[in-house]
């Protein structure tokens, strides 16, 4: 199995490289970006379907158990002979467990990658979800114009902002935008925490909702449509390799990885309560759109425009880690048996600006990241984020797993289908009872 696709030279333990080895605050930063991506942008929104003390527990559940998976994962790549996630996968069950994993990884990736500059569609040129029409920044400020169109200003972002930032050639060049993004990150958070306590203190808030509320329009089966949300939001398992062996020790990742889990716990919560005393029941897939609304006073038409704008920068610097992902397990895919995209330049840029493009047109087209969480969750996130790494712990190749890992992995192995099967299933049935 050839080293991670797109690294210029993973570090081994114990291995010398020209290259300098990557940092773990450097790590900590890069997977929390990876993790908290655009997941907090559903976050409220899964808490107006299931409710204030469900949802919490889910995040509080399902960020554990990405933690285990990635022990899963790591555990099995050092006893094995492999430094990618497909190589695992390939040990323990075949060529068909690689080509797999990889075709999950770039579904999920590009999928991202589309909800991203949906995201930042919605930001700087606004949406009209259900026939609701909400303005976009540059509408708000400049008025209707060709070059305030949602087109053109994802094409400006996308070439000037996040086209030089994925030609970097290794993950650890990125760690600098990722302390930026995850900063913005809080930033968004701080900011909407304080909106939600002035509205607080004006009694302005809407009265959240603990329990989920079941009547004529919503089932019990609804409430599993939300899950695969906060699936998506903490699925980051494609890139542990490339970060993990950029490191000196990848035995750090276990550090890394557990820090930036808490960190985006924390910011899940804080988006999660104070973005629903904000917006109630009235709050959109992407709650950016709700910060499009004139207040009575300029300081509160500040913070909404500094809320959308910082998260949507926040967004343009986490694109290029899931796009490094990505290139390279198609890379590795398409090419298996040519030198690293890296040190082929006309391969490397050329995978880039056909990722570049193709994500771009999909999300002009489609411009709901709601159904995106909800396909991604239930499909390749879920297997990618807890199917495959209970899978091979149960297959157990290399003899390692534990009495206690095998129930683990089996509890997490059946939890995810049923969830997933049932996810899948109430979105066909609603889609099809709606146009009925």
């Amino acid at each position: 199995m050839s080293p991670a696709a797109g690294l210029d030279v993973p570090l081994l333990p114990g291995s010398k490289s020209a290259e300098k080895a990557a940092s773990v605050s450097g790590a900590i930063f890069n997977v929390a970006t990876t993790i908290i991506g655009a997941g907090i942008m559903s976050i409220p929104a899964t808490i107006k379907v299931l409710g204030v003390i469900p949802a919490i527990l889910m995040i509080m559940i399902i960020g554990m158990l990405a933690e285990v998976s990635v022990d899963f994962l790591m555990r099995f790549t050092h006893s094995g002979e492999t430094t990618t996630y497909a190589g695992i996968m390939r040990e323990s069950f075949g060529p068909v467990g690689a080509v797999v994993t990889q075709v999950c990884v770039i579904i999920t990736n590009l999928g991202c990658l589309i909800m991203y500059q949906i995201i930042i569609g919605d930001v700087l040129s606004g949406n009209q979800p259900e026939g609701e029409a909400h303005l976009g920044i540059l509408q708000q400020w400049f008025g209707f114009h060709w070059w305030t169109s949602r087109e053109f200003a994802m094409l400006f972002t996308l070439v000037f902002i996040m086209l030089p930032l994925a030609l970097y050639r290794r993950v650890e060049s990125l760690k600098f935008s990722s302390a930026i993004s995850t900063l913005l990150a809080v930033a968004f958070v701080g900011i909407c925490s304080g909106l939600a306590i002035t509205a607080i203190a004006q009694g302005k808030t809407h009265t959240p909702r603990l329990l989920p509320q079941l009547d004529h329009r919503t089932s019990f089966f609804d409430l599993f449509t939300a899950v695969p949300v906060i699936v998506t939001a903490f699925t980051f398992h494609f890139n542990v390799h490339p970060i993990g062996f950029e490191l000196a020790k990848p035995s750090d990742m276990a550090f890394a990885v557990r820090i930036a889990l808490l960190l985006a716990a924390a910011i899940y919560f804080a988006i999660g309560i104070f973005g629903y005393l904000l917006f109630g029941d009235t709050i959109q897939s992407d709650i950016l759109i709700n910060f499009d609304q004139n207040t009575a006073s300029a300081a509160g038409s500040l913070l909404n425009n500094l809320v959308r704008l910082s998260y949507a920068f926040h967004i343009m610097l986490v694109f290029p880690l899931l796009n490094f992902s990505l290139r390279a397990n198609i890379d590795e895919l398409l090419f298996p048996n040519k030198p690293l995209p890296a040190k082929d330049t006309k391969r490397f840029v050329t995978l880039t600006l056909v990722l570049l493009v193709f994500s771009y047109l999909i999300a002009i087209a489609l411009p709901d990241i709601w159904y995106f969480f909800q396909f991604l969750g239930s499909t390749s996130a879920l297997c990618l984020a807890f199917i495959f790494p209970g899978a091979i712990a149960l297959r157990d190749a290399h003899g390692i797993s534990k009495r206690k890992d095998k129930i683990v992995a089996l509890i997490m192995v059946v939890l995810a289908v049923i969830t997933s099967a049932i996810a899948i299933s109430t979105n066909i049935y609603n889609s099809f009872g709606s146009k009925s």
